[in-house]
């Protein structure tokens, strides 16, 4: 790691709150978790202290509503806070954006009495949740999923296996899409399931090239008992309430991605800096500097990108076509960028003595999770030219 710390990034934001608050998550990453992050991920270390701190400093619940404990926060601060914690380590920014994502479907389309039952725990009552709903076979097909809830009395049976989930085993609370129905998207519906409920267990977690402090894990629910008050929207709904999620939570990975890429490109400026080479610091040679550049053309360009959508997404405009793109564009930069950040530190880019190579693997995950960049494709492409023809 070089001795250089790295450089604010220096953000448009649009309240002096929003500038404090930015200043305060700058703080907490510089204090508490980016002196660890290496360690603790070499470790497989789960930072639930930090997630702790987060909450108690009102950082997991700001896109939502202050009724409830919310942050009343616009996406696009949310988004930059995102970033931030990502840049110091992408298991703090990645677990922040998919527990917002576990509270989007409750916010977003629960009723008034569950909203008062369960948000103010879930946004600031020092809880961490999950999102169930990738399969062992439906992934890209979500809506092919086979995870069953029937109904039995006055509540649900839920029995099946859900697959990839982030915080599977240690999450307090599950929003999980399961099939109430026929076959198809309208025969699918949400539930906030507890972490604790009786015939709910979690198989070992994924052994994975990075992120090995992020469980990932399989969840079984084996004849798990809901109440219908647990269920989230009407019944049939809960895709469309995925997709809902899904839209924003792209926006969430977007925002990662730029901060795993801009923590990179800090590490390769300070090297370039430092480190001579006949004579002079490398950053003097035209080969790296335009490396530099263009790193951070990338990095500006997604910046500008996941921004536009998360503006349009806070004027209440549709942002699906423009969350798609962020994705996209996002974790496709962060991977060239960090693969361009061990080049620019040649043999001691590809040891664990500087982050970059940590920063590489971590960047892949992010062009597979929500949706792969084939999938946003697929979206963008819908959007411009309609769905396919059969």
């Amino acid at each position: 790691m070089t001795d250089r710390a790295p450089q604010p990034v220096d953000r448009q934001l649009p309240t002096e709150e929003s500038r404090d608050l930015l200043a305060l998550v700058r703080e907490i990453a510089a204090r508490e978790i980016r002196p660890s992050a290496a360690e603790q991920e070499e470790a497989g270390h789960f930072p639930r202290e930090v997630f702790r701190l987060l909450s108690d400093s009102g950082l997991l619940g700001l896109p939502y509503g202050g009724e409830f404990g919310g942050g009343d926060q616009p996406y696009e601060v949310y988004l930059q806070v995102l970033e931030e914690l990502a840049a110091a380590r992408l298991t703090v920014g990645l677990g922040v954006s998919v527990h917002s994502l576990a509270c989007h479907g409750l916010a977003g389309f629960g009723t008034k009495e569950q909203q008062t039952a369960h948000l103010p725990a879930m946004l600031g009552g020092g809880l961490l949740g999950a999102y169930c709903l990738s399969e062992p076979s439906s992934g890209s097909d979500a809506a092919s999923l086979t995870t069953k809830a029937v109904r039995d009395g006055d509540g649900w049976v839920i029995t099946g296996t859900k697959a990839w989930i982030t915080h599977g085993g240690i999450a307090d609370f599950y929003t999980v899409l399961a099939r109430t129905g026929g076959e198809g998207p309208k025969g699918i519906t949400a539930f906030l399931v507890p972490g604790d409920a009786e015939g709910l267990s979690a198989a070992v977690p994924e052994k994975k090239m990075g992120m090995k402090g992020s469980p990932t894990a399989q969840l079984h629910f084996d004849g798990v008992r809901v109440p219908d008050s647990r269920r989230i929207g009407e019944e049939g709904q809960g895709f469309s309430i995925a997709l809902a999620a899904l839209d924003a939570g792209r926006l969430g990975i977007a925002a990662c991605a730029i901060g795993v890429a801009q923590a990179a490109l800090d590490e390769a400026l300070g090297y370039a800096l430092d480190r001579k080479q006949f004579g002079r610091p490398i950053a003097d040679f035209q080969g790296l500097r335009f490396m530099l550049a263009d790193m951070a053309t990338r990095i500006e360009a997604g910046r500008a990108l996941y921004l536009a959508a998360a503006r349009l997404r806070d004027a209440g405009k549709p942002f699906s076509r423009e969350a798609a793109m962020a994705k996209l564009f996002c974790t496709d930069a962060a991977m060239a960028v960090t693969t361009d950040a061990v080049q620019v530190l040649g043999g001691y880019g590809y040891t664990q003595d500087f982050p970059v190579e940590r920063l590489m693997r971590e960047a892949k995950v992010l062009q597979i999770v929500e949706g792969t960049n084939q999938i946003q494709r697929m979206v963008i492409a819908r959007h411009l030219a309609g769905p396919e023809t059969r």
